[in-house]
């Protein structure tokens, strides 16, 4: 006797947003929204895997009109569908000061920090200030001689010159100052992260899977940066963006490589590859 059975290899869709789901501008284009929308009402899972602020995120996920969990912070926070925080670990308090005084005396570098609902710099930025100016959701000015050291989801460098070659040489200085007590990555070229040991968005994905009695065989991964590789590689399938920086690529030399966020190449990916299928016993 012949049955139909409908197979899913996959049941949760998780991706980085910036360089990866999000066009160049930011914004989440028609199809893309529209794609997730669909694949949301067949009953897949949506977790979106960033290194943005959670309040940052919420925005985009109301306007994705989804129920998507976030993963934030790079894998420091997750909150559920309903905005209920599952998981937080943050930076030892006792190293908060640390390691801002070893980058503080250089002018060239902005120092920013995710505190709980907070995002502190330590100077004042106009594009930055602009670029946010839409969501709301901007940063406050902090002293970095007495910075804040509880809830502090991560800290994070930039420069104005996006100079990679000077952040990584401080990504070099805290991993051998802070080591085993920090985990440090870059969500792009010219931002360096600094979050709790442990650490990562694939950990993170983790709790995700479990609290729907999945596991991350069941995932499919989209990324671009550094800070994907750990979930690209943890995840039944992790898929790389085409314009990756040239690290994530040879970090990843076995993963899949698919199109450019410019042309909505996870839409396309999934309205491709993530259709129930059909099989006969």
């Amino acid at each position: 006797m012949t049955t139909e059975q409908k197979t899913v290899p996959f049941r949760i869709v998780a991706s980085d947003l910036d360089g990866t789901l999000l066009a160049p501008n930011h914004q989440l284009s028609a199809f893309s929204k529209q794609t997730l929308n669909d694949l949301h009402q067949q009953g897949f899972t949506f977790v979106f895997a960033t290194g943005r602020h959670h309040v940052d995120v919420a925005g985009i996920r109301e306007i994705a009109g989804i129920p998507a969990y976030m993963i934030t912070a790079n894998g420091a926070r997750v909150h559920d569908q309903h905005n209920q925080v599952m998981y937080s670990k943050n930076v030892p308090s006792e190293q908060v000061q640390a390691i801002i005084d070893q980058v503080k005396g250089d002018d060239s570098i902005y120092i920013h920090m995710y505190r709980n609902d907070e995002w502190l710099l330590n100077r004042e930025d106009e594009v930055l200030r602009n670029f946010h100016k839409d969501s709301g959701f901007t940063y406050q000015v902090f002293d970095v001689n007495h910075a804040p050291t509880d809830g502090v989801a991560k800290i994070f460098f930039t420069n104005e010159s996006k100079d990679h070659e000077q952040l990584v040489q401080i990504e070099a200085l805290i991993n051998q100052r802070f080591a085993g007590q920090v985990s440090v990555a870059f969500s792009t070229p010219w931002c360096l992260e600094v979050m709790g040991a442990g650490v990562s968005k694939g950990d993170a994905l983790q709790v995700v899977a479990e609290s729907l009695g999945l596991s991350l065989a069941d995932c499919i991964a989209f990324g671009d940066g550094m800070n994907d590789v750990e979930m690209l590689t943890m995840a039944g399938k992790g898929l790389v963006m085409q314009t990756a920086h040239e690290k994530v690529l040879r970090a990843l030399p076995n993963n899949e490589v698919i199109g450019s966020n410019a042309d909505d190449a996870v839409a396309h990916y999934l309205q491709d590859h993530l259709q129930l299928s059909v099989s006969h016993a």
